[in-house]
């Protein structure tokens, strides 16, 4: 069983779409993409989230990533996740986003015993609406300051072109120098503009995949076929070509079975 939920507004403008899967457990690795966004996800059948050989709490943070990481999919027995909309997650972290680059984070080292508590509320829950509600009254409470308005300038010019916006021309929009709009820019979502951009692209040539990959590249914005592969290798450790045969498997969104 997959089940998303939309919560209502304000939560709406920082997060895309609760979600939980139940009875999905595959005996694989599946490695997950880098989005330009940060999951909460919680372990609802036992108490650790397994990523990369570590091991972390049912409940952990998983920051913005500019590389790809490796999960074990028997964890999907029943799981439970937030995926915030880009810069989306500030508000609740406590930290800048940066400090979350490409690690992951026990929900209890940034909330302290109310992330082990609300672990627990989720695993009592009964039902799936219950399990979403108290999950958005968890979040609601936490809402704090919001993003940089320079920040969200950037990531709704960048989100609009699909990572084809100049950098030099968004900061002189938003009022700010380069440098000064770069660093507000990777302490709400992350990762400084380019790398967010250049992942933008990743995103959606793999939508795109299936034609040629030379038409691709095209769409989406490259310069050429050579810088297509390129990225490929560095966020999804793989070529085009093995993403789009891997893929022939049936696997959630941005999960490629390995």
């Amino acid at each position: 069983m997959f089940r998303t939920y939309v919560p209502r507004a304000p939560l709406s403008a920082f997060v895309e779409r609760f979600w939980l899967c139940t009875d999905a457990q595959v005996a694989r690795s599946e490695r997950i993409l880098p989005s330009g966004t940060i999951e909460l996800v919680l372990n609802l059948a036992e108490d650790a989230v397994r990523i990369d050989d570590r091991r972390f709490s049912g409940a952990a943070f998983s920051g913005t990533y500019a590389r790809s990481f490796v999960i074990d999919a028997t964890q999907h027995a029943a799981m439970l996740g937030v995926h915030f909309r880009p810069g989306g997650a500030f508000p609740f972290l406590g930290v800048p986003a940066r400090e979350l680059t490409d690690a992951h984070a026990d929900l209890s080292f940034l909330w302290g015993p109310i992330g082990r508590e609300l672990r627990e509320r989720l695993c009592d829950a009964a039902t799936v609406p219950e399990r979403f509600g108290i999950l958005e009254t968890a979040l609601l409470a936490r809402l704090g300051r919001t993003p940089h308005a320079a920040a969200l300038e950037g990531l709704a010019a960048f989100r609009r072109l699909r990572g084809g916006a100049s950098i030099r021309e968004v900061a002189r929009a938003t009022g700010l120098s380069q440098r000064r709009f770069i660093d507000v820019f990777r302490d709400a979502v992350g990762l400084t503009p380019k790398l967010f951009c250049r992942v933008l692209r990743f995103q959606h040539a793999r939508q795109l995949t299936g034609g040629d990959w030379g038409e691709i590249a095209f769409a989406a914005r490259y310069a050429d076929q050579a810088h297509l592969i390129r990225d490929f290798r560095e966020f999804a450790s793989m070529t085009p070509a093995e993403y789009a045969r891997r893929m022939s498997v049936d696997c959630m969104n941005n999960h490629v079975p390995l």
